[in-house]
């Protein structure tokens, strides 16, 4: 992980790709046109509406080729929420006790509600589904910094909430670039992402169409745990056009599907695997 560099607040912020701001307008997006729903869980009788950020990093960015300073994804996630239904809770989390601090710190000089939850994703995860009122309405993100970190549990912790709409980044190039070495089990990326796969997956195959069960796999598993992966996805690409990763919606209400669809309807997406 990259060091931490001086912001443009006094606090320290991270450099990132310029293509951040694209995960963050589709993130805003959702987050907008879902408000109208949002806000019938927001008062003093309801179970109130949720904000979780398991990979909060600082809060704050540069981006590398420009210059420019951007909000991390729990300050823009909190910022949209305030234009006309605010989260009721925000929960972060982050391995990194400086990057969480200073996403606390940001998120509090907004007005943000924010509980900090110390440990890595699964740990805070569980921790948070502790808190959590199984009557509420619970939006969580989940953009870890490589697909190992992105381990099935947290889905598994989540799943069993009645509203819980997960938003998921899937590294396109990391089950492209690392296929070989997960195949001969000299990495265990897609063990995390995917577990039970080696049982059920012919690895004798050519790595485009291993890496193509894996993803249909995992959505096997996910529908399993009762909740269902978007066939609406955001294909997230680099300076060069280099195909990075997917943004996707996890969620068991057709409505949210039907606003991902809406928040994702541009052209030129092409196929997972493309």
């Amino acid at each position: 992980m990259a060091g931490l560099i001086d912001g443009d607040d006094g606090w320290k912020v991270e450099e990132v790709g310029v293509w951040a701001k694209d995960k963050l307008s589709s993130l805003c997006r959702y987050l907008d046109i879902s408000r109208g729903v949002r806000s019938k869980w927001i008062g003093p009788t309801k179970g109130g509406a949720t904000y979780i950020d398991l990979f909060c990093g600082p809060g704050r960015s540069r981006v590398r080729s420009t210059g420019e300073y951007i909000d991390g994804s729990c300050v823009a996630a909190w910022k949209e929420s305030q234009k006309a239904t605010p989260f009721s809770a925000v929960y972060i989390a982050d391995l990194d006790p400086e990057r969480r601090d200073l996403a606390a710190g940001r998120l509090r000089k907004a007005g943000a509600p924010v509980i900090e939850v110390e440990g890595d994703a699964i740990t805070a995860a569980r921790k948070i589904r502790s808190y959590l009122s199984p009557h509420g309405l619970h939006f969580c993100f989940v953009d870890p910094y490589s697909l190992g970190a992105f381990d099935f549990e947290i889905l598994r912790t989540f799943a069993g909430l009645r509203y819980i709409d997960i938003l998921v980044h899937i590294s396109k190039m990391d089950l492209q670039r690392n296929a070989k070495m997960n195949i001969r089990a000299q990495q265990d990326d897609f063990d995390n992402f995917a577990p039970g796969w080696r049982a059920a997956i012919d690895t004798s195959q050519s790595h485009s169409t291993v890496r193509r069960l894996v993803f249909s796999y995992w959505r096997k598993r996910v529908e399993e745990l009762g909740i269902s992966a978007s066939a609406a996805t955001e294909l997230i690409t680099g300076e060069q056009g280099q195909h990075l990763y997917w943004l996707t919606l996890i969620a068991k209400n057709d409505l949210a599907h039907k606003f991902w669809k809406t928040a994702v309807n541009k052209a030129g997406q092409g196929s997972l695997f493309d």
